[in-house]
């Protein structure tokens, strides 16, 4: 069965930092793009960062709003996709989600990340003082 799993969301203050964490099971998490989206209460799903699997050319993707401030990485070993965040902001109070993607880029050479077919169930992140 194939399966991605969340970990490391909580209560952060403003500023803080957070890693989360995507696990797959069922099959070799740099066989696929991998995203992090995200949604918080009342709004749209935004995409946050995507990384490009082992056989693409290393692209990844930040959304605007978090440049600067959030890395994605991957560890082959432990099958697992990682989003560092710091310097939060009580705008990044969110349910986040990992899952597969597309990541790729535009004619203008930017790049883009759109998600696919399977989820995780999600992790809580809430930046407040």
């Amino acid at each position: 069965q194939l399966q991605l799993v969340e970990s490391g969301g909580g209560l952060v203050q403003p500023g803080g930092s957070l890693r989360l964490s995507c696990a797959a099971s069922g099959f070799a998490v740099d066989s696929y793009d991998i995203g992090w989206f995200r949604q918080a209460p009342g709004k749209g799903r935004e995409g946050v960062s995507c990384i490009m699997g082992s056989d693409g050319d290393g692209t990844t993707y930040y959304g605007d709003s978090v440049k600067g401030r959030f890395t994605i990485s991957r560890d082959n070993a432990k099958n697992t996709v990682y989003l560092q965040m710091n310097s939060l902001k009580p705008e990044d109070t969110a349910v986040y989600y990992c899952a597969t993607a597309r990541v790729g880029r535009y004619s203008d050479w930017s790049p883009y990340c759109r998600a696919l077919d399977l989820w995780g169930q999600g992790t809580l992140v809430t930046v407040s003082s």
